[in-house]
């Protein structure tokens, strides 16, 4: 959050009914009855659709079997953070998408089939894999969310020695830290983290790479070094009155939420402004009304069209209540005497025929059209900073924080250092999803056994 910022604290059980999750699971029949509604397709479009390649149709015969084992196996053997994705997945565009059943009824709801699979194996608490035996080799992996993970998971079942550094005090990232918890609950990502542990991996958490470790001590002491450090928080607008009691950044601000219970901005009765239109500010967005506010506008410079956030994400805003104030940009936030925010001027936009270098046409301001925006808060959701610092320290090539690397190997222009994430994301680099971060840091795994070690890989449990 910037600055001094107003902050109160919710009861647990005020928590527990406003941030529980939003989409309440499978039950048994419920499940048996939508397994036995996918057609087991041979040459499945859903596989092909799924990033991280799961054999869709197998789990799900599984789950109708009552093998929930070995759904779970299944799933988690191709995404290591399969229970994290089973709810944040835009499945709508991925696996359920691409269901043949999309043209006769309803497509299968896979995203709904995979949590329950996963659901069990979380409650159930039997191991799934095993760690390979010791090949001797060591690999260092910079992160620990869905990149660094997945790429940890798959290193220890080829036999590697992996040691996470993890800046945070909890590994998971963006899972952990920066998806809501009525959409994505802690436990989920930390249950994964503990699933990578069990494999012998060590989770060192509180520790910087270039500050508490120098880079140096890595490039030396492992064979090998996986950079998924993501990205980190929202930079600021350059507009006036960013520094005032009111403003927030909305990593921080849904982190706040995470907490379940800690010290949360006071916005009961408050009128609320989001800046953006991704699916961070989509979650600030609902947040603030969980939190109380009583009017929650998204403000973006371009139109619907152009929004980044996925439709079931703006679809589950407009049904929480958020309004959307389109081709509207900010240009200075004012406060009182106090220093706290009263309203966000905005100055309205057009869209002109010159297409920017994302191939979206660029918005240009209408000369007059100014306006003041009554707001108590307003939440900053424009984007996320790049680790430059990091990047830099570790000699590597980039485009302007977006680390480049050989899209085969994942390799960096060191020949040890192999990237995986959001840290590769941009310039034309992909979407950053959980589900594509988990596949992406699997191939670097992949990639080091291929280098380094012949790949015998263990089998589950």
């Amino acid at each position: 959050m910037c600055g001094h910022k107003t902050v109160t604290t919710i009861s647990p059980d005020a928590f527990a009914r406003n941030f529980s999750e939003a989409v309440p699971g499978l039950t048994r029949k419920a499940a048996a009855e939508e397994a036995n509604r996918c057609l087991y397709c041979y040459d499945a479009p859903c596989i092909k659709a799924c990033p991280t390649g799961i054999n869709i149709p197998s789990f799900i015969k599984r789950i109708a079997t009552g093998n929930l084992k070995g759904a779970a196996t299944t799933i988690l053997d191709s995404n290591p953070v399969g229970a994290s994705c089973a709810r944040v997945c835009p499945t709508e565009e991925l696996c359920e998408g691409a269901c043949v059943l999309n043209d006769a009824s309803e497509p299968i709801r896979i995203g709904l089939l995979q949590r329950y699979a996963t659901d069990w194996a979380m409650e159930s608490g039997k191991a799934l894999f095993r760690a390979g035996p010791s090949n001797g080799k060591k690999v260092a992996v910079i992160g620990g969310g869905p990149a660094g993970l997945s790429a940890a998971r798959e290193l220890a079942r080829d036999g590697f020695s992996v040691v996470i550094y993890e800046a945070r005090e909890r590994a998971g990232g963006l899972d952990t830290y920066g998806i809501v918890s009525f959409r994505l609950p802690q436990r989920v990502s930390l249950w994964e983290a503990e699933q990578v542990e069990k494999l012998g991996v060590e989770i060192r958490t509180g520790v910087k790479v270039g500050e508490d470790v120098p880079v140096s001590e890595l490039l030396d002491d492992y064979d090998a070094v996986v950079l998924a450090a993501g990205m980190g928080y929202v930079p600021g607008l350059g507009i006036e009155g960013e520094e005032l009691d009111g403003v927030f950044d909305a990593i921080r601000f849904v982190e706040a939420t995470k907490d379940r219970g800690g010290s949360l901005p006071a916005l009961a009765g408050a009128r609320v402004a989001v800046i953006g239109a991704g699916n961070t500010a989509v979650d600030a967005a609902t947040c603030s009304v969980r939190l109380g506010a009583d009017n929650v506008k998204m403000v973006y410079r371009r139109t619907k069209e152009e929004m980044t956030a996925y439709e079931f994400e703006y679809e589950f805003a407009k049904q929480e209540g958020v309004e959307f104030g389109w081709l509207t940009a900010p240009k200075r936030i004012i406060g009182d005497e106090t220093g706290k925010v009263t309203h966000l001027e905005c100055i309205k936009m057009e869209l002109s025929g010159e297409a920017g270098k994302d191939g979206r046409r660029l918005p240009v301001p209408i000369e007059g059209s100014e306006f003041r925006m009554p707001a108590d808060a307003v939440i900053l959701a424009i984007g996320q900073t790049r680790h430059q610092k990091l990047i830099d320290s570790l000699g590597i090539e980039h485009n302007r924080g977006v680390v480049l690397i050989d899209e085969e190997t994942r390799r960096t222009s060191h020949p040890k250092i192999y990237a995986a994430g959001d840290i590769v994301f941009g310039a034309g680099g992909g979407e950053a999803m959980v589900v594509s971060a988990a596949e992406q840091g699997k191939r670097a795994a992949h990639a080091i056994s291929r280098a380094l070690a012949p790949r015998v890989e263990s089998e589950a449990v």
